[in-house]
């Protein structure tokens, strides 16, 4: 069953997550208070809404707390990025990300229960979807237009296997070009080395492969 997803504000920040989300396939509600914004969203998102989201009723009839994850990407008014992120824990929902505009808003946004919180001038937002649609993922760098790098925390299901038992170059075309240890980082591991337990994966390839083995560690295939 796909993950679902709301996205609360369609600026830069927002519609970049939206785009990338909708991007791997997820389910993803794009919500903003801009006719045109919704407008464009419309062909690109699951589901594009028009509404006010430090409107209590609008947010309970948009049934937020049934998705996943919810996205905070409200611009410069803090007053209503606080204010729909606590409505939001008030509501139930499950996962909560945020954007920050300052280090005060940070904090309060802390104190009032965000899960995840970020800055755009560090995060970019292609990098936060990543990281959001699963826990395996801790990093995404685009090294060209159609090629990333990503760091990969070993799922359960690799833990005790070999890098020739996975197979991952064959069934998904990427390449593992090494692995970090506690402290130690292993370039080009061999095809026997076993993995264990917090092993982190770096990763290779074209973004569409990448992303097709993300979906198969989402999914918990391996």
């Amino acid at each position: 069953m796909k993950k679902q997803f709301a996205v609360i504000g369609l600026g830069r920040f927002g519609s970049s997550i939206c785009r990338a989300l909708s991007k791997q396939g997820m389910e993803v509600m794009a919500i903003d208070m801009d006719e045109d914004r919704v407008n464009e969203f419309s062909t690109i998102a699951s589901h594009a809404v028009m509404a006010d989201s430090t409107d209590e009723q609008a947010l309970k009839s948009l049934g937020l707390r049934n998705f996943d994850h919810v996205i905070v990407a409200i611009g410069d008014n803090i007053q209503a990025s606080i204010l729909t992120t606590l409505m939001l824990k008030e509501l139930g929902v499950k996962q909560i990300t945020v954007k920050a505009q300052n280090d005060y808003h940070e904090k309060v946004l802390s104190k009032i229960g965000a899960d995840r919180i970020v800055h755009p001038e560090r995060d970019m937002g292609r990098r936060i979807a990543h990281h959001i649609l699963s826990n395996n993922v801790l990093d995404y760098l685009e090294i060209s237009d159609e090629h990333s790098i990503v760091e990969v925390r070993v799922s359960d299901k690799m833990i005790g296997s070999t890098l020739q038992d996975l197979d991952i170059r064959a069934k998904y075309g990427i390449n593992i070009v090494a692995f970090r240890r506690g402290p130690d980082i292993i370039v080009s591991p061999p095809a026997e080395a076993e993995l264990q337990s917090n092993d982190i994966m770096i990763v290779i390839g074209a973004d569409k492969d990448i992303s097709r083995f993300e979906k198969h560690l989402i999914d918990g295939d391996i």
